[in-house]
């Protein structure tokens, strides 16, 4: 595989801090996202370059280790473990062994052959197993609207390519992340995948307002029925419900209706509340007829 620069990918300097890093991450990702790009080999494989570049550089300690050992980071600990057998190794003998290597011969070099020969056997006198490495984790987000994480529900979404058919639990919030075991990178000589990062970006194109699990909603109550009183219907998140209304109801006054809120994140059957605000509306377009008996009602009042 051709080397890849992730600092030219995401179009940033080595001296990026960490918030440019995210923001450059987020503009190319919807650039070249697979749903904006149907069809578009390229796009695909810019996105994957996105993810790819994003997952090293993001990452504080990954960044540490390519900043330092460039396409060859992943086996820097054992490189740094390898370099220190073999100083162990020389302390022992006495001497350096035919054949054998210093910190000083990788020095602005190239590290593909020390890896070649590690993981190839024998290399100046000690012993090298062949080690499995673990694959690169991604992350991603995925969009919805409130209305889609009321309820449990399978969702096919595509990451790096890969079609992924996953399980979102009713309740999730947004911002909120769940690990999807290995789904992430390959991992090399045999090591296991990498896992998946999926991070909920929710929108909310309802009337409700929802902190947590519980649920908000302003209603126009008419100025007659906060009056003398009655009985209205109400929307719930997934239903209508029927309220009786006292006379003389003030404006601002907050009704809870338990257990008609959101559901609440892996508590299966469990729900926040809903609390209703009313808000008293001035009727319009009144007769002559009906302001001069406003105006009875307000001669009585003084």
């Amino acid at each position: 595989m051709d080397y890849i620069d992730y600092y030219k990918v995401l179009g940033i300097s080595k001296n990026a801090s960490e918030s440019d890093i995210k923001k450059a991450y987020r503009k190319s990702a919807r650039k070249y996202h697979p749903d904006l790009n149907p069809n578009d080999a390229e796009a695909e494989k810019r996105f994957k370059e996105i993810n790819e570049a994003n997952e090293v550089l993001s990452n504080a300690e990954n960044r540490k280790k390519y900043d330092a050992y460039g396409e060859n980071w992943k086996n820097a600990d054992a490189y740094e473990q390898a370099k220190k057998n073999q100083e162990n190794y020389q302390q022992s003998s006495g001497q350096r062994s035919q054949g054998g290597f210093t910190q000083e011969d990788f020095e602005g070099g190239d590290f593909s052959e020390f890896f070649g020969s590690m993981f190839g056997g024998r290399s100046g006198g000690f012993n090298t197993r062949q080690s499995g490495y673990r694959g690169q984790d991604f992350n991603a987000e995925l969009r919805v609207d409130l209305k889609d994480v009321y309820t449990t529900q399978k969702q096919t979404i595509t990451v790096n390519g890969k079609k992924i058919r996953l399980t979102i639990p009713a309740g999730v919030e947004n911002g909120q992340t769940i690990k999807i075991t290995g789904y992430g990178g390959d991992g090399a000589n045999g090591g296991p995948k990498g896992d998946l990062f999926l991070t909920f970006v929710i929108s909310n194109s309802t009337k409700f307002r929802r902190e947590k699990g519980n649920l908000y909603l302003d209603y126009e109550l008419d100025m007659f029925t906060a009056i003398l009183g009655g009985s209205i219907t109400v929307d719930t998140f997934d239903s209508k419900v029927k309220l009786n209304v006292k006379p003389e109801t003030q404006g601002g006054i907050k009704v809870k209706l338990k257990g008609k809120g959101f559901p609440l994140y892996k508590k299966e059957g469990q729900f926040g509340d809903l609390f209703i605000t009313y808000n008293i509306a001035t009727p319009k377009n009144l007769t002559e007829e009906q302001k001069e008996l406003i105006k009875k009602i307000q001669s009585l009042d003084t």
